[in-house]
């Protein structure tokens, strides 16, 4: 965040709050918008994401007493075109900044007076963007965030797995410690003093940061490059983790493990893994949200009398279920708890089908039991009304 961007910015307009908004609506705003905008939520949405990014930069200032504090300040100082410095004239003020800020020294030996803040800008925003115009450390930087995929069994899917998952991120090289000097000796940039940003005049005598050219924003400069990162103190580096899947994921989730990225730089902290999961398919069981589902044949004997029957359920004892006389087949039944574990440990239930099962071949016995059937049950017509029904009379 530039010090323009901070001064421009209305930051009450995006969150939807009036100025004299307490923390908590602040906070509730905050929320609501970032729920609706969420990249999870709007995948693919470049729009919606670039929402997200404003609201949270905005709730990052607002939501702290102090930075708001001064962003109030800021922006009745400068800020909704009140108080422009400009060359003269009529509705214009003339006058050297250097004495508004102190007589702060305008920064690399540039030129400071009217028009134009100097070095002092940078102390009187330094404490906003936790860099001080030309003096102090770099600012920390946060890891880059990483993708990886891993593919579960239909078992480990449900009941949850930890598995080992490799991956390739940009981390400090080890050759040169993170220095990107060969001798590890690296020398402070000139031209940034060491902070890894630089000021530039921008308009309306505003003083405007920007990473260094020079150092790529590091603050360092390579006497002796390294010759694996090439001065950049950055390398990519292999890793394997142990990476905790928990259960009932679907196929195609996206999981975010926070701080499992690439490592920071400068006492950054680490950016996010986001892990895409895959599934196996299972040879009997499915899936139905937190409900496991299986079909389960039955002879015809079985469904016309009816009785009880074993079921298998995933990694635990088989069920017993008792089947009503005359169940059809298609019908479905419940075993409770045997389904996907839930978030809060408990369990769904197992649905089980039933298939009536049709013998392709049968033996004399059998035939002939099945002839005297038929001839016991005529006159029955199981069809009976159902070319009247098709007329939608």
């Amino acid at each position: 965040m530039s010090t323009k961007d901070f001064i421009e910015k209305d930051y009450y307009k995006v969150l939807g709050v009036p100025r004299d908004a307490t923390e908590a609506e602040i906070k509730k705003a905050y929320r609501k918008l970032a729920r609706e905008n969420h990249p999870d939520a709007n995948k693919g949405d470049a729009k919606a994401e670039e929402r997200f990014k404003s609201v949270s930069e905005a709730y990052d200032v607002l939501g702290d007493a102090k930075r708001r504090k001064e962003y109030d300040e800021a922006r009745a100082l400068f800020g909704n075109g009140g108080f422009r410095p400009g060359p003269g004239g009529a509705g214009q003020f003339n006058f050297d900044f250097g004495d508004l800020f102190g007589g702060a020294q305008p920064p690399n030996g540039g030129a400071g007076g009217a028009g134009g803040f100097g070095g002092g800008i940078g102390d009187v925003f330094g404490g906003l963007f936790n860099r001080g115009g030309t003096t102090g450390r770099a600012a920390p930087r946060r890891g880059q965030d990483i993708e990886s995929e891993v593919t579960l069994s239909f078992t480990e899917a449900v009941s949850g797995a930890t598995v080992p998952l490799r991956m390739s991120s940009s981390a400090a090289c080890k050759t040169c410690s993170g220095t990107g000097d060969k001798n590890g000796t690296p020398r402070v940039c000139p031209t940034c003093v060491g902070t890894g940003q630089i000021s530039r005049g921008g308009g309306g005598g505003f003083s405007l940061t920007d990473p260094c050219v020079d150092c790529k924003g590091r603050g360092l400069i390579a006497q002796d490059p390294c010759p694996v990162c090439r001065g950049s103190g950055r390398a990519t580096s292999s890793r394997t983790m142990q990476v905790r899947i928990p259960p009932g994921v679907d196929d195609g989730q996206r999981i975010r493990l926070r701080g499992k990225g690439a490592p920071g730089e400068r006492g950054g902290p680490g950016g996010d893994l986001y892990v895409t999961v895959h599934v196996d398919a299972h040879p009997v069981f499915g899936r139905r949200g937190d409900n496991l589902t299986i079909s389960v044949p039955v002879s015809f004997p079985e469904a016309a009398l009816g009785g009880e029957i074993k079921v298998p359920t995933l990694g635990g004892p088989p069920v017993t279920l008792k089947l009503p006389p005359g169940t059809p087949g298609g019908r479905v039944m419940r075993a409770r708890g045997k389904g996907a574990v839930r978030k809060d440990g408990t369990r769904g239930d197992l649905l089980v089908t039933i298939e009536v099962a049709v013998p392709r071949d049968l033996g004399d016995a059998a035939r002939k039991a099945l002839e005297e059937y038929r001839m016991a049950a005529e006159g029955e017509d199981p069809r009976a009304g159902l070319f009247e029904a098709a007329k939608g009379e």
